[in-house]
């Protein structure tokens, strides 16, 4: 294996969440040191949340697939020359561990046990390592949809009224040994934040099949007053998709004004629904690219060429495809609780649901439920975790359909 060094161009961000990182280990209560990280990371997300939910003909992230394996896993080397054996041997799985499959959910992780290391037991100079490794996997846009959902959760924690413990934990875990010639994963998140990307460079493609992205609040406040949208990309896309529709095809592709959970949700087993909504056969040329620009928001996290050969996959069984939406048909955060769609074919299944309730973590002057508390999960029902396991239920405490979820929500 010859891996050669990353070129590396957010590393101030990094070290800024870094600051957010290490105080959440120490004490909940906000410093000037975590404004200045939050306010840095913060800053980043908010300029650039819509961007990565452009059409692929107009994509602004640049790179090739190769270069994204390159790169990840020269980072992943360099982070692991941080460990100690101990942490090593707890940070590297098999690849075909079933515990790949088990160790990420949307319950916080005071409820699923995650696999590898808290990044909040780090020293900094390994947490900076850590999130080099997602510099290195996710585009710009990527990062900052990450780094902003990270974000959200720190702002629960200094302002919410919750003690639920999980708030601002991560894990990263590596199934694999990081290489850019064979398979391997990086699985990184905690609460709303579920990453399962696997890189093959013998292949030259990089999945991020499947992954759970979330956010609460979706819309937050940073320490200099800038407004942060997390995922606004996917309200934003969602809606150009249904406002596009004619009287007609809204029918049939309406299912009425419950909001319902996810029926797949992160760490669990499912069969995939299809067969309800409006199917991608019944939709324009103009309909379907966008949306394909709401898939884009889960596909799209990495480089240029990796986003645009996942769509491509996707667009070639779209007319089998089939979409389904409930709740507001509205774009308008104040009224109602919000919306569930769903996107179900042969290559691709995507939910995105608003929970019904902020779960004990509330702000004042912030909406923490309905609109404002968002999770989402992208399957690929045909190549999820690169077909290497087969998905099991979460494990710990409790997993999807184990309970209520606890009070981070």
């Amino acid at each position: 294996m010859s891996i050669t060094a990353p070129r590396f161009r957010r590393t101030a961000a990094a070290l800024s969440l870094v600051g957010v990182l290490s105080i959440t280990a120490c004490a909940p209560a906000a410093t000037d040191a975590t404004t200045t990280a939050s306010t840095s990371t913060s800053t980043t997300a908010t300029t650039t949340s819509s961007t990565s939910t452009q059409s692929t003909s107009s994509a602004t992230t640049a790179g090739t697939t190769a270069e994204t394996i390159a790169d990840t896993a020269a980072a992943a080397v360099e982070f692991l020359a941080t460990l100690s054996d101990e942490q090593r041997e707890a940070v590297l799985y098999a690849y075909d561990d079933e515990t790949r499959t088990t160790s990420w959910s949307n319950f916080p992780v005071t409820f699923v046990e995650r696999a590898g290391l808290n990044l909040a037991d780090l020293t900094q100079e390994q947490q900076a390592a850590a999130l080099e490794v997602l510099e290195g996997l996710l585009s710009e846009e990527g990062y900052a949809t990450v780094t902003g959902i990270m974000g959200g959760d720190q702002f629960l924690l200094e302002n919410s009224n919750s003690t639920e413990e999980s708030l601002g934990q991560y894990y990263i875990a590596f199934f694999g040994d990081p290489s850019d010639t064979s398979a391997w994963e990086v699985q990184f998140g905690g609460h709303h934040l579920g990453i399962n990307a696997t890189l093959d460079g013998a292949e030259d493609s990089v999945t991020f099949a499947p992954t759970h992205l979330g956010s609460q609040p979706a819309v937050y406040t940073d320490a200099k007053g800038n407004e942060v949208q997390p995922v606004a990309g996917m309200y934003e896309s969602a809606f150009a998709f249904y406002d596009s529709l004619t009287e007609e095809q809204k029918a049939q592709l309406y299912q009425g004004e419950e909001v319902s959970n996810l029926v797949c949700a992160p760490g669990g087993t499912c069969d995939y629904p299809t067969g309800t909504g409006i199917a991608g056969s019944e939709l324009t040329e103009e309909q379907k690219q966008l949306l394909l620009d709401v898939i884009a928001n889960w596909v799209g996290l990495a480089d240029e060429q990796t986003t645009a050969e996942a769509l491509a996959k996707i667009e070639a069984s779209l007319d089998e495809s089939y979409v389904n939406w409930s709740g507001a048909t509205t774009y308008d955060m104040t009224v109602g609780e919000g919306i569930y769609f769903q996107i179900s074919g042969p290559d691709v299944y995507i939910e995105f649901s608003n929970q019904q309730g902020s779960a004990g973590a509330d702000v004042t002057g912030y909406t923490t439920g309905g609109w404002g508390h968002i999770h989402t999960i992208y399957h690929d029902p045909t190549n999820d975790y690169a077909g290497a396991v087969t998905q099991q239920e979460a494990t710990g405490m409790g997993g999807p359909g184990a309970g209520a979820p606890p009070a981070a929500g």
